[in-house]
């Protein structure tokens, strides 16, 4: 399989359905799991999807190291590879990384101010412009609704796609009337895709559970899942 087949077959195209880049404009999307699920390799397949389809990603970690966040990168490709049976995969690996940036940060550093001077650095100095913003480890709990207002502005501001995962508990029954738990249950208007990872069946697979989408690009259920050997995303 070619590229663009895999891009084209990628069960992602259920989130962003136009495989050129087109489509949604802007999307702010959670994932919420309990820890241990599955929230980073979900994040890094978006990423990686991004990538694929032509656009520059910004991976930004909180309190993970950039070798640790690196090789996520690695072995999710090296399982991507072997599911699609991609072509020249050595090729496509070193056309693609040269378009993400890993970029870390303390738990009790991050903030706007201090992402937005990093990433106006590298503008102005025509390095680096994303498309894509992941963010690993932002501290719902901490750093409050505010903090959420703030970057959906720089989102906007930026016109890019911005991901972020949470982590939820299990002996926190608190839940918005959407069914979005704490500690993101005050704060979902902020969204606009939300995506719960939930194990099912005796922990067999992973629902993706969209249970909200105000894109337009697909339609809230478990539309997609999580392999818990592989971390790999597929078809529900």
């Amino acid at each position: 399989m070619n590229r663009d087949d895999m891009i084209k077959n990628s069960p992602l195209r259920l989130l962003n359905p136009d495989m050129n880049g087109g489509g949604v404009q802007q999307r702010m999307g959670l994932l919420m799991a309990r820890a241990g699920v599955g929230k980073t390799a979900v994040l890094v397949q978006i990423a990686l999807d991004s990538l694929l389809r032509g656009n520059k990603v910004l991976h930004v970690t909180i309190g993970q190291s950039f070798a640790k966040t690196k090789i996520w990168y690695e072995d999710i490709f090296k399982d991507l590879v072997n599911s699609f049976q991609l072509e020249n995969a050595y090729e496509v690996f070193n056309e693609i990384m040269p378009q993400r940036m890993i970029m870390t940060f303390n738990v009790s550093s991050f903030s706007r101010p201090k992402l937005e001077e990093r990433l106006n650095d590298l503008i102005y100095q025509n390095i680096f412009r994303p498309n894509c913003l992941v963010i690993d480890g932002f501290d719902f709990e901490i750093l409050g609704r505010q903090a959420l207002v703030d970057l959906r502005e720089l989102m906007e501001t930026m016109d890019l796609h911005m991901w972020f995962s949470a982590v939820s508990h299990r002996k926190d029954n608190r839940v918005s009337e959407a069914g979005v738990p704490a500690p993101c249950h005050e704060i979902d208007d902020l969204f606009d895709t939300i995506i719960l990872l939930k194990p099912e069946s005796e922990e067999k697979s992973i629902a993706l559970d969209i249970i909200k989408d105000t894109t337009g690009s697909t339609a809230p259920g478990k539309l997609l899942s999580l392999d818990p050997s592989t971390l790999m995303i597929k078809k529900a």
